[in-house]
């Protein structure tokens, strides 16, 4: 994040924070995004968050809330390594397309624009991978209503599942919907993100990148918090489609969006919204404590 960049070595460094961060993350945050993902799929079967967690607690113990973890973290790291280095790229579209010199500082924004279509390009990494976790978190409730046989709680036996079901198309079911949540979603959270560091700044009277690591981490949780409570619902449906497509082809986005609003109401949309808002503060939190102190660590051992 500082003023001056090392050409080859800057994108080493934003890879090397994103898989510290991303694993940093996950550990922290899967269980709660386990009971996000079981009450996303499954409203009515869980009365809260603390029901689902304890119920999953004493149905699988503490490996199922853990469901998924390797998945996770391949899509965690592969879409935070895609999306900072497509920011950097983004914002260079975006100082050009505004007129802007190589070096010109962008607005918040202008860092928001260029943040929400990095992600486009993220979600291609992403899409797959949270295919597969979420149909792993959702197992033990598909096996157990009888929608699907025993026998595919792996990694391995979901990625065999796909491949004969759709083929290698069928890793990206549901990517016009993780496209959808992911455009708004990241405009909202560097846009937050930006801004909230440039307040720090403001009221410590410094530059942005001397703020320190807790201003930093806390602007990390807050547009984490803004990203989820603007594309929540997007996020329910999403996780509707790539679950339940198990059972057979399900209907698009806007058809499926519709069908939970009309048969189980807009509060479907929001279910499994308290443990994402538990989760997503200490997990951005983690994410930005692990790419300063790699980046730290980077540029120590660069300047050595």
């Amino acid at each position: 994040m500082g003023s001056k960049t090392i050409p080859h070595f800057d994108d080493l460094n934003h890879a090397s924070r994103m898989y510290t961060g991303g694993t940093a993350c996950v550990l922290s945050g899967q269980p709660l995004d386990t009971a996000k993902v079981k009450m996303q799929t499954f409203p009515s079967l869980y009365r809260g968050f603390v029901h689902c967690f304890s119920s999953t607690y004493k149905q699988v113990g503490l490996r199922g809330l853990y469901q998924g973890t390797s998945p996770a973290l391949m899509a965690n790291i592969a879409e935070n390594s895609v999306l900072f280095m497509s920011y950097g790229f983004c914002q260079e579209v975006v100082r050009t397309m505004a007129g802007l010199g190589t070096e010109a500082p962008l607005s918040d924004m202008q860092k928001a624009c260029a943040g929400s279509v990095a992600s486009i390009f993220s979600s291609l990494v992403l899409c797959p991978t949270e295919l597969v976790k979420c149909r792993l978190q959702a197992m033990y409730e598909m096996e157990a209503s009888g929608k699907i046989a025993k026998g595919q709680n792996t990694v391995w036996s979901v990625v065999k599942s796909v491949m004969k079901q759709n083929g290698p198309t069928g890793f990206f079911t549901g990517l016009t919907t993780t496209i959808a949540r992911e455009v708004p979603g990241y405009f909202c959270f560097f846009g937050a993100y930006e801004l909230c560091r440039t307040t720090f700044a403001d009221n410590m009277k410094c530059s942005k990148d001397d703020i320190g690591v807790a201003p930093i981490v806390f602007s990390g949780g807050f547009g984490g918090a803004c990203l989820w409570l603007v594309v929540y619902p997007f996020d329910c449906v999403k996780s509707r489609i790539q679950v339940m497509s198990m059972i057979g082809r399900q209907e698009g986005f806007f058809k499926t969006m519709m069908t939970i609003m009309r048969t189980e109401g807009v509060r479907a949309l929001y279910s499994g919204l308290t443990p994402t808002m538990l989760r997503t503060f200490p997990a951005n939190g983690a994410l930005f404590l692990g790419y300063e102190a790699s980046r730290k660590f980077m540029m120590k051992q660069f300047d050595s």
